[in-house]
């Protein structure tokens, strides 16, 4: 199916049990999902490379006779127009000082859950790219001087998925709505893991968002 834009970007942190950790001060929201809505800016684009990895023909016979298949490694590049500070920080490991405020380094990285929408070409139905668990890493912060025109550094981070239980322990499950066993609600607790319906505290934006049923304000 062919899709068209990003519509939205949905974030969670999970614990070392693989469920998704609730509550602002350790997590992203109440519920633990952040939907990077558009109080935030939005996101520009979610790039996803490395899906399926090409095989290689092995020979028998002076012929070919199957193909070994290695297992993709998805990666997603991620850019973000204006992620709240403090969920930047929490997203690529680091932690705050409680003495002076400062973000450190911890030399680890948390289990990120990802879920990219877009729609299809016509708009009519959503399509969805699910990734259970995996990294998130900035490799770069670009700050140059303002001319007559703004320098802008947006958020750009590099997610890199791994296994996931609930997904078979594959890292890619992909959801559309032109599926007649489509369910919201199921597709996020399978993506994120102890997920429950509630309010989210979107932090930065000064709103509260029901992530059940109705998707949030984009």
């Amino acid at each position: 199916m062919a899709t068209v834009g990003l519509k939205l970007v949905t974030l969670a942190l999970k614990d070392e049990n693989g469920k998704i950790i609730t509550g602002a001060d350790k997590g992203l929201s109440e519920n633990g999902l952040l939907p990077v809505t558009t109080q935030m800016w939005g996101t520009k684009t979610a790039n996803i490379t490395n899906i399926q990895a090409a095989g290689t023909i092995q020979y028998g016979n002076n012929v070919g006779v199957f193909v070994s298949t290695p297992k993709g490694a998805p990666q997603v590049a991620l850019d973000f127009n204006n992620l709240p500070f403090e969920v930047t920080q929490k997203l690529v490991g680091r932690v705050k000082d409680p003495t002076t405020g400062a973000w450190i380094e911890s030399g680890k990285h948390p289990s990120v859950a990802l879920l990219i929408e877009s729609q299809s070409i016509d708009r009519l139905h959503r399509v969805f790219y699910g990734f259970g668990n995996g990294t998130l890493t900035q490799a770069s912060a670009n700050n140059g001087t303002d001319t007559n025109a703004e320098t802008m550094a947006t958020d750009a981070l590099t997610y890199q998925a791994l296994s996931t239980p609930e997904f078979g322990g594959e890292m890619l499950a992909m959801y559309s709505d032109v599926s007649k066993e489509f369910d919201e609600e199921k597709m996020k607790a399978q993506v994120f893991a102890g997920y429950t319906p509630t309010s989210t505290v979107v932090p930065g934006a000064g709103t509260t968002q029901s992530t059940s049923g109705a998707a949030p304000q984009q």
